[in-house]
Formats: C-alpha cells, structure tokens, sequence
C-alpha cells in the first residue's frame, strides 16, 4: 500500500515493507500549504514507489518539511510549492545544510513527479549540484584478523562458561527442594528459581520470611540466578558471536523473533529477517550458526517461560542484572556491548578497548568467509543477498593488503589462461630436431630451449602420455619443482605440449575416450569437464597428415585400458 497525505490533521501515513505502519503528524505548522505539497513530495519517495522504507529516514524529512516551512515563512513566504522562485530557493537552501536541502530536494522532485506544478527555474536548480554536498563516508573495512580473532574468542569463552553453568544449574534445581523446609542450599535455591522465575532479594525474603539483610548475605541469590537465567552479559555475547558467525546486518539481527526460525530438516535453519535499508530476506544459516542458535533457544528457554507475550517472542532477551527480575528484550544497546567489550578485554591492535561497528562485523565476515572454506584460500564469492555492485562496493572495495594480493592472482591467472588457450597447439611434420628449430624459433626462444632440450623433445625422452613436455617442472598444473600431476587430457591446452607424430595414436585414443564419455554423461556435466579439451583435440588433429592418422588409426581399440585412467574416470 502506497504512503498516504492526509489533510486533518496534516500528515502522512506509510505503510513499509516488512508491515509495520506509522502515522506522521504536522501540527502547527508554519506553511500548511508548503507542507502539505512537500509531504505530496515524500509520498513518491516512501515504498513502493521510492527506496524510502524504514520510520527513522521518513521522520528525517518531516523533520525537513518543518524546517523548509518554518524558515521560508519567516522571509514571508505563505504559498505553495508553485509559487516557489528559483532565488528564494538558493537562499533558503546555502543555509540549511546538507541534510534538509537534500531531503527537500527529493521531496520537490516527487511533487513534480506526481504530476504538482514547478516553476521551471525551482525545477531546474533542484535538479542541479547541490549547495551543500553530503559528506563522505569510507567504506567500513575489515577488523584485521588479529582482533577479529580476540573478539571470536571472547565471545565464545562467555557463551560457554555461561552454557555449561547452566546446565549444571537445571541439574542441580533437579536434586533441590522447597528452600522453606529444606534450607538456603544452593541446589534448593535452584529449584526455587527454576519454579518461579527471576526474583529480587525482596521477594526471597518475604517469601523465605527472613530479613533482606540475611537474603543478601546468606543465600547467594546473585550466583545463582546468573546461572539459570541469562542476564544481558551472557546475551551481548550471544549476538556477538552470531553476527561473526552469520554475517546477518544487525538490523536484521535485532528485530529477530522465534516465529523467524524455520527449520528445514535436523540441522538446517532457515532465518527469515529484515533489512532495513531494503526489505525482508532470508538465508540459510552456516553450520555454526545453527548450533549457536539451538543453545541459545535451549539456553533462554527457563527464562522464555516466565517472560510475557510479546516479549516473550523476541529472540534475544536477559535478566537487566543478576539478583533482579526485570527482563530485557529486543534490540542490545550499543552503551552495552562498548562495557560488554571493556569488561571481557577485546582490545584493537592498538591496545585500546575494541571499537565496535557491527556493520564492521558483516564486511569482516564476508571478507574471512572463504578462509574456512577454502583452508586458507580468501579468495572472495558473490553473496547471494547482494547485487555485484553492492559486493563490489563494499566487500570488494573494503580488503585487508593480503585479499588484495590474492584478487589480484586470480585475475592474473585468469589472463594467463585465457592467453595460453588461445596459443595454437604445436603439432611436427616430423621428429626432426632441425625442423622444429626451422619452424617454431619464437618457441625455442620463449620456452629458452637449448639444443639439448630439443633433442630430448624430439627424440621422445621427454615424452608424457599425450605430448611431449618441455618442463614438467615448471609448476604450471602443480607445485613447482615436482612432477606435473595433470591429467592426460590437460595436456591439449597446455603451452609447454609438443605434439609429433608419434603422439597420433594416443590422441586419437583419447578422442575415443571422449565419445565415450559423452555418451554417459549428461551434457552439462561434460562440458564442464572435459568440453574445452574435446574441442581440442580436433584441432590438434586436423594438423596431422592424412596418412599419419590413418596408421595410427590401426593401433587403437577404443577402450578404457589403452589410457592411464583412475577407476572414477572410467567409462564401462
């Protein structure tokens, strides 16, 4: 449902994305008539029709609609958006700063656009530079690995010490007893709590019918509600290492509600979340994550049971502080997680106390994502919640030195086979050691063969299965220094492959072995297999003579023993 101007009282009245709706009211304003055409203005920038889609940013122009009408009005000014001239509009906007002039720049563009009357000069200049250019704001990069790694470990010593606290907490509440009969112990204690929930020393002391003064210092209260209920130390960590885990915008992370879980299969989650700046969206959480997930439900469930509906619902909740009943849920301010980070000793590389963006978190997730799947590779993937511009921009253009470098190869070594690929393949009339110095100089230059060299390539001692090779040290397929580990039909699109005619019927036995595996592979699977090397083998083919295949053609059987094959590769 598109947003809504409303005239009495005069507002707007917006209904966003993840559905919510909110109601935005101008009372007393200076310029209803202004007001009114700049909220006409807004309403094309709100969702669906403009990107606009979270409360905060449209009280930011509203905010801007109050400003514009209430200077404006000062200088005299009681008409509408039509009778704005381009001069009233330049004074009012060198004056107002960045945000209200590019807030009632768009809002002055969306009336023209649902069709309000500009002047064309107003309509003009609101098109132009703005007076007030919006500051820049860097790219957040990546934590470097170092205190990445601090925060990890912190976050994860606090959640574990928490977690088995708790459990030996239940199973002491289970060999407990009423404290009234049987004693201030801290097992009956235990199973007081794990009956009645959070409690104050007041209430144990009314309830036990002893002095606050004794409750405070007799029954351990404090201990041994920290250990059944989470209090908001132990939640903070909790988020923290679920945003490192997942990645999720803490937008997102925040608003999370136990009815956003879905789970597909046993140890499958799928979390379904709001992104502010967007819309709703989803994502399948990485193992990690899931398990973080499962402990934590079991690890609040006590708690869940004596929060009240809604609260209860919403995913992150804690006891304010140990010994005290009131129950937080929702959002974790950020003045917390600061103390949270002082208390437990998250420091930067500087020493100082860590400080936290967590939108910091996702881009550092995304940038070491790869490390674990890769053993250490960093090389960068897409992510699926993101356009390429977007992972370009901010994942992409946010690299520690050493992501860099690796990018980097990877377009090198894409350009280098791209080049090798396009090199036609090197295929002797004859075995003759003259010849190939005659025909190919730029070869022997470049692959700095000597006459030694030569003679071995001609003469076969250089020989591999399909070719002959004139280093099978150079590392180009494997480790340099070691013996090439490449596959028999590599060879076709390697540089350093020399083909004579003695290597006619082994090329011919591998063209039988890719008819064959045509035939049993789908053809997608093929393709990406074996596709560019089938075609190759058809161009090194046709330099052959005639008469030289039809030699070689008679010493071939068209089945699998005549190539060195592993038993996956083969094809009966």
């Amino acid at each position: 449902m598109p947003a809504t101007v409303q005239e009495n009282p005069l507002g707007i009245s917006c209904v966003f994305s993840d559905g919510r709706r909110d109601e935005f009211l101008l009372r007393d304003v200076a310029n209803p008539q202004l007001a009114r055409d700049l909220l006409l203005g807004l309403a094309e920038l709100v969702h669906p029709h403009g990107s606009v889609d979270a409360a905060g940013s449209v009280r930011h122009y509203v905010r801007a609609v109050r400003g514009m009408a209430a200077t404006l009005a000062g200088h005299g000014f009681i008409a509408g958006a039509a009778g704005l001239r381009r001069v009233q509009l330049a004074e009012y906007w060198m004056g107002a700063g960045a945000a209200r002039e590019a807030c009632s720049r768009r809002m002055l563009l969306g009336f023209a656009a649902a069709g309000g009357l500009l002047d064309a000069g107003v309509r003009e200049l609101a098109e132009g530079r703005a007076y007030n250019l919006q500051p820049y704001r860097r790219l957040l990069p990546p934590y470097p690995e170092a205190a990445w790694g601090r925060l990890t470990q912190a976050a994860e010593r606090a959640v574990d010490t928490a977690y088995r606290a708790h459990r030996d907490a239940l199973a002491g509440a289970g060999r407990g007893q009423d404290p009234a009969t049987g004693g201030c112990e801290l097992d009956n204690l235990r199973w007081l709590l794990a009956r009645t929930g959070p409690m104050t020393v007041f209430d144990l002391a009314a309830r036990l019918e002893i002095s606050v003064e004794t409750a405070r210092r007799r029954t351990g209260l404090r201990e041994v509600a920290g250990e059944l209920f989470p209090h908001l130390d132990v939640t903070v960590a909790y988020v923290l290492l679920f945003s490192v885990y997942s990645g999720i915008v803490p937008d997102g992370i925040d608003d999370l509600t136990t009815g956003d879980i879905d789970w597909a299969g046993d140890a499958t989650i799928l979390l379904s979340y709001v992104k502010g700046r967007t819309s709703a969206e989803s994502l399948t959480l990485p193992r990690r994550a899931v398990r973080l997930l499962e402990q934590w439900l079991e690890h609040s469930s006590l708690l869940r049971g004596f929060v009240p509906a809604p609260e209860r619902d919403q995913l992150w909740l804690g006891v304010r502080q140990r010994g005290h009943s009131s129950v937080i849920a929702g959002p974790v301010h950020r003045n917390v997680t600061h103390r949270w980070l002082a208390r437990h000793g998250v420091v930067d590389d500087n020493g100082r106390t860590l400080k936290l963006h967590r939108h910091r978190l996702r881009t550092t997730h995304e940038s070491m994502r790869e490390r674990s799947t890769w053993k250490g590779n960093g090389r960068a993937t897409i992510d699926p919640n993101h356009s390429p511009r977007v992972e370009g921009d901010h994942y992409l253009s946010a690299t520690t030195p050493a992501q860099r470098d690796a990018v980097d190869t990877i377009i090198e070594d894409a350009q280098h086979d791209l080049t090798r690929r396009a090199r036609p393949p090197i295929v002797l009339a004859d075995e003759q050691t003259v010849a190939l110095a005659r025909d190919y100089p730029e070869l022997a230059a470049s692959l700095q063969l000597d006459a030694g060299v030569l003679n071995e390539l001609v003469g076969g001692q250089r020989d591999v299965f399909t070719a002959a090779c004139a280093d099978q040290l150079s590392g180009l397929h494997g480790p340099k220094g070691k013996p090439c580990p490449a596959r028999p039909w590599v060879c076709l699109l390697c540089p350093l492959a020399v083909f004579a005619p003695r290597h006619a019927p082994n090329l011919l036995r591998l063209k039988s072995f890719f008819s064959r595996q045509w035939q049993q592979l789908p053809n997608g699977q093929f393709m990406a297999v074996f596709g560019p090397y089938s075609q190759r083998v058809g161009q090194v083919l046709d330099r052959y003579d005639p008469a030289v295949l039809a030699a070689a053609t008679l010493q071939i059987g068209d089945h699998d023993d005549e190539l060195p094959l592993r038993p996956e590769e083969l094809t009966r």
